[in-house]
This record gives C-alpha cells, sequence and structure tokens, in this order.
C-alpha cells in the first residue's frame, strides 16, 4: 500500500495536471501530524533565508493585531479579516517552496512571493468564503458580548477580566462554544485547500469540499492536527510574538504535507515506496 506519510522519499514529487481523474481522501494514522512538523522543519532548515522572511511577516500582523487590541479591541475581528486576507498568500509562498523541494528544484523567494498568480481567482474565492466566516464569527462574538454586557463592548481590560474571571461561567461557556465552532468550520475549510489551488488550480468550491471530506474522513486526527496548530501558535505568542519566527514558517511548510498527506491523486507520481 503506498503512502505519502513514511521518510525518506524515494523520488521527487511529480505535480500532477491540472485535470484528470479526482482525488482520493488517504487514511490517516496518529503519527502522521508528527510527520508532516518533521518535514516542514526540515524544509524551514532547507530554506533558512525564506523561512526568514515570512516569519517576520507573521510577527508584524501579530503585533498589529496586539497593538489594535490594547487600543481599540471592537476593532480586532476587522484587523483579523484583513490578516486573513493577507495571509493565505504568505502561506501559499511557503507550499510553493515545499512543493520546490520535492520536485528536486532550488526555492525562490521571488517566486514564492508570486505563486499564487497564476491561481488568483480560485483563490480570491476561497479568501472571500474565509472571509465571510470570520466576519460571522465576530458578529457571532459580539452577539455573546451584547447578551453579557448590556452596558456596551468593554475595554480591553474588561475583555481580559471577562474572560479569565471564573464568576463568568456563562459568558465564558457560550464564548467557547461558539468561538470552537466557527474554528472548527475555519479550520475544516482551510485544512488543504488552500495547498491544493496551489497544486492543481483547483476551484476554490471544490479544493474547500475536498478539505472538509478529508477532515471529516480521518476526524480525530485532523483534530489533534489542529490542536498541535494551535498550541504551537499560542507558545510562539510568547514572549511578544516572536516565535513565530520560526513557528510561522514551519507549519507553513508542516501545512504542505499535511496536504500531501491527505490528499491523493491516481495521475499523480506517489513519491514514497510501499511499507
Amino acid at each position: 500500500m503506498n503512502t505519502t506519510n513514511d521518510l525518506p522519499a524515494s523520488a521527487p514529487y511529480e505535480p500532477p495536471p491540472p485535470f484528470g481523474p479526482g482525488c482520493e481522501i488517504a487514511t490517516l494514522r496518529w503519527r502522521d501530524p508528527l510527520v508532516w512538523l518533521q518535514r516542514g522543519w526540515c524544509d524551514a532548515r532547507r530554506a533558512k533565508a525564506i523561512a526568514l522572511f515570512y516569519g517576520l511577516c507573521f510577527w508584524a500582523m501579530a503585533v498589529l493585531l496586539g497593538a489594535v487590541f490594547r487600543n481599540s479591541p471592537e476593532y480586532v475581528i476587522s484587523m483579523a479579516s484583513g490578516c486573513l486576507l493577507v495571509g493565505p498568500f504568505l502561506a501559499m509562498g511557503l507550499y510553493d517552496v515545499s512543493r520546490s523541494h520535492e520536485v528536486g528544484g532550488v526555492a525562490q523567494l521571488r517566486h514564492s512571493l508570486t505563486c499564487w498568480s497564476t491561481n488568483l481567482r480560485s483563490m480570491g474565492l476561497l479568501v472571500l468564503v474565509l472571509i465571510v466566516l470570520e466576519l460571522l464569527w465576530g458578529r457571532a462574538s459580539l452577539v455573546v458580548f451584547a447578551v453579557f454586557f448590556n452596558t456596551g463592548m468593554p475595554s480591553t481590560t474588561g475583555v481580559i477580566e471577562a474572560v479569565f474571571n471564573a464568576g463568568n461561567w456563562e459568558f465564558l461557556i457560550a464564548y467557547l462554544v461558539v468561538g470552537s465552532a466557527f474554528a472548527g468550520l475555519v479550520f475544516a475549510t482551510a485544512a488543504v485547500s488552500i495547498p491544493m489551488v496551489l497544486d492543481r488550480d483547483t476551484d476554490a468550491i471544490s479544493a474547500a469540499i475536498t478539505s472538509l471530506q478529508a477532515v471529516f474522513t480521518n476526524l480525530g486526527v485532523m483534530l489533534l492536527w489542529g490542536a498541535l496548530l494551535t498550541g504551537l501558535v499560542l507558545v510562539a505568542l510568547l514572549p511578544w510574538g516572536l516565535g513565530l519566527l520560526v513557528v510561522g514558517p514551519w507549519l507553513g511548510h508542516a501545512t504542505w504535507h499535511a496536504y500531501r498527506g491527505s490528499v491523493r491523486w491516481p495521475d499523480a507520481a506517489d513519491p514514497t515506496p510501499a511499507h
């Protein structure tokens, strides 16, 4: 049985043509997320300068969001939507670097910065879907705040006190339920869709549906993957978000390998030997 989740690969990855048989959703193993992280780390180390550039971009977005939250917390969702618009294009550059490594080529920063240009229509629609989900998430969060804080939107200090105050357990439960539902939907939609658009120039709807199928077919493993991503990002945010300089590019590369491990194309060469 062929799989893309064992190291090392026996041959360079050959990107599939844009047309051909549909994809197959792989059956994942519990250790696969660790394999993706391992491969992502190897990619980041192979292109340190490129990884540092993207790491600085991710760190800059985190600093901007932090500044907005401290001064005008009601605008955080709007700023997050802007980052959600820029983030996929940055991540796509990292996917391009990982794909270059798989095909045996040399990764170039200039090419990674423009790799999305040939997939602009699909990427634009996919980002639009993610922004709509983000805006709905923000609206639902505001509704939760409005229900529990009828005196108006609390200040930054008020938000922090509300989140970490055990006496507001009803608010905490409602906020966590709403946030978890939307976070899970955004994750399931984007888990493999963006690298799939880069790899196949697939339309956004097909890519999003495939991503949802990949997540729900391997729900336990993908929940573990999402938990690892979330945990590493949270750790990277301390102190002052400097960890994103390393963790941001690392997870970007790892996400490419999550796509390669989760989705298989019958008309594409499988780079990994049977086991």
